[in-house]
């Protein structure tokens, strides 16, 4: 006798490996996947999914697993790093967006509660997207990426007070006084409960249960407390999704995070897979051939929309325009939390069937085009800065000393105030060598100037900075960033404005290399060269290679380019 919902489960991964197999061919997100595995296998595509309650049931186990693994993530120390871009920028992106969308919804016809609620689904954005693109890219620590991620993070923890809202929206809890009071009383209650178990309980459970060294054991305590406080959530009123999120919180404040995390992510994934494709079961293809222009037309009009809000947002926090571009057309698209929150949305009469649709529909034509939007974004980014807009729009709102560095010649140039630029101002101070520092962050600069260093605030990829760091009397200049687009725009600028400075370019890939040298860098440094150098070097060194011979290998490995470790590689 067969099992039902096995056979489903095998339709769904086995549709699901060649739909994704497809999609990394085409660098199509992997959520696009899930979503069009969904799409095929569902209802209203080629109906070989039987048990679609079933599916949505692994589905909320999904969202139960991705909120509590976003807890155990969840670091305030970490978050205090970036808390400008969290609070300032996060907040604003969100409210603007929420507000902008209130408006165009209730001009529509759509009442209070509806239209807050559809703007708290369109200010959401794809962590999961996002993230991976920007890793991939090797951006993650470039400001437009830095900034990027702090207001993603501010999306991931305003979702549990958008959970929160909905019922109050729809009108579910009666009074609304009195639902801000319950609200309230049990926000204390299950903050208390937080608190107590992070620092008291939760520890010694972990501790002794880490003392049996045993697998199994550890990963089902880490389900059980997950489970266990989502149950207490939900038992008051609250939503499971947010009872997985504090249980996450509380196991990241112990020792025991990462070996958690490392447990569930597989079991993560696995079960989220099925959200996705349970939300792609929802998709109504005949609702979206019967709307194509309006889905394509409210697609684009979110996408413009948002990129506008999030560029506004990053302009405010005091970053150039070229910045500002790069982390809105990053954050144009609708997230995967609002698909989280459109279950609520449902269940509590926010939304009709169509919005409902209309809502799915576009989402995820936004997520599909977010690859090509960031692919262009460095493109239009350069393009925005040649037109005729502000100075001060253009270099950024920041009240701090812009580049003027008139009087040095023959000086050192540090583009990016990073690990590296500050080991190479470390060793230029030290050995007496005149340099100026061009740094994008306007927070590193004001604190690195009321320290005395030679640093001042600039976006190295406008000519104009370039030229008032004197680049052309310079003997030296350093790029040490972390964006390869702009690192070769500056390399091509700083060597068509000075053709005899020598240049050395940092990067961290092989495949950046020759295009750095025809821009016309003198020495790229690959950071993964370094490394295996740095490696050999210890590994001869512990077989008693004499110093002289490490030297000379060391020595051979960095002439002509490493071209060593280029011809190994080839």
């Amino acid at each position: 006798m067969g099992i039902p919902l096995l056979n489903d489960i095998f339709i769904i991964f086995g549709l699901s490996v060649a739909i994704l197999f497809i999609c990394h061919r085409l660098r199509v997100p992997t959520i696009v996947g899930f979503l069009l595995t969904g799409i095929l296998a569902g209802p209203y595509g080629l109906e070989l999914i039987k048990g679609v309650g079933d599916v949505e049931t692994l589905a909320e186990i999904g969202v139960v697993l991705l909120l509590f693994t976003i807890g155990i993530e969840f670091s305030l120390q970490s978050l205090l790093q970036i808390k400008k871009t969290v609070l300032l920028g996060g907040s604003i992106q969100v409210l603007l967006t929420v507000l902008v969308t209130f408006v165009i919804a209730s001009q529509l016809g759509q009442s209070t509660g509806a239209s807050i609620f559809i703007g708290f689904l369109v200010a959401l954005s794809s962590t999961a997207i996002v993230l991976k693109l920007i890793q991939g890219r090797a951006e993650v620590d470039s400001p437009h990426g830095r900034t990027t991620l702090g207001i993603l993070i501010f999306q991931d923890i305003i979702i549990v007070p958008m959970i929160l809202i909905t019922p109050m929206l729809a009108g579910a809890n009666g009074n609304p006084v009195e639902s801000v009071i319950v609200l309230t009383a049990k926000g204390i209650g299950i903050i208390g409960l937080v608190i107590v178990s992070a620092r008291w309980i939760v520890p010694k459970v972990l501790y002794q249960i880490a003392r049996t060294r045993n697998r199994e054991l550890f990963l089902l305590s880490i389900v059980v407390i997950c489970l266990a406080v989502a149950w207490i959530t939900s038992s008051a009123g609250l939503s499971l999704a947010l009872g997985a999120f504090l249980a996450g919180l509380i196991i990241s404040e112990s020792e025991y995070s990462h070996q958690a995390l490392g447990n569930i992510l597989p079991f993560r994934d696995v079960f989220t897979s099925f959200f996705f494709v349970s939300i792609g079961m929802l998709l109504d293809l005949g609702f979206l051939f019967r709307n194509p222009g309006a889905v394509v037309l409210i697609a684009c009009g979110v996408l413009v929309l948002k990129s506008i809000i999030a560029g506004f947002a990053t302009i405010l926090l005091g970053f150039p325009l070229r910045t500002s571009i790069l982390v809105g057309l990053a954050l144009g698209q609708v997230g995967e939390f609002s698909f989280i929150l459109s279950r609520s949305g449902i269940e509590y009469g926010l939304v009709t069937e169509d919005i409902y649709q209309m809502f799915l529909s576009f989402s995820i034509l936004t997520m599909a085009a977010t690859p090509l939007i960031m692919a262009l974004a460095p493109r239009l980014a350069n393009k925005a800065v040649l037109l005729p807009l502000p100075g001060r729009l253009i270099s950024g709102f920041y009240p701090v000393s812009e580049v003027k560095v008139e009087g040095k010649k023959d000086h050192l140039v540090i583009i990016g105030f990073g690990v590296n630029g500050r080991n190479v101002a470390r060793a230029a101070r030290v050995a007496g060598i005149p340099y100026a520092i061009i740094e994008m962050n306007p927070e590193t600069v004001r604190s690195e100037q009321a320290q005395g260093e030679p640093i001042y605030y600039g976006d190295s990829t406008q000519e104009a900075v370039l030229r008032q760091a004197n680049i052309k009397d310079a003997r030296i200049v350093v790029i040490a960033i972390n964006d390869p687009a702009s690192t070769r725009r500056i390399t091509g600028i700083t060597r068509r404005l000075n053709p005899k400075v020598h240049l050395i370019v940092r990067t961290r890939y092989l495949q950046e290399m020759e295009p750095l040298y025809e821009l016309g860098a003198n020495e790229v440094i690959p950071e993964e060269f370094e490394t295996s150098v740095e490696i050999f070097t210890r590994v001869l060194a512990k077989y008693l290679i004499p110093r002289e011979q490490i030297e000379g290998l060391v020595a051979e490995a960095r002439s002509d380019g490493y071209e060593m470790f280029r011809s190994f590689f080839l």
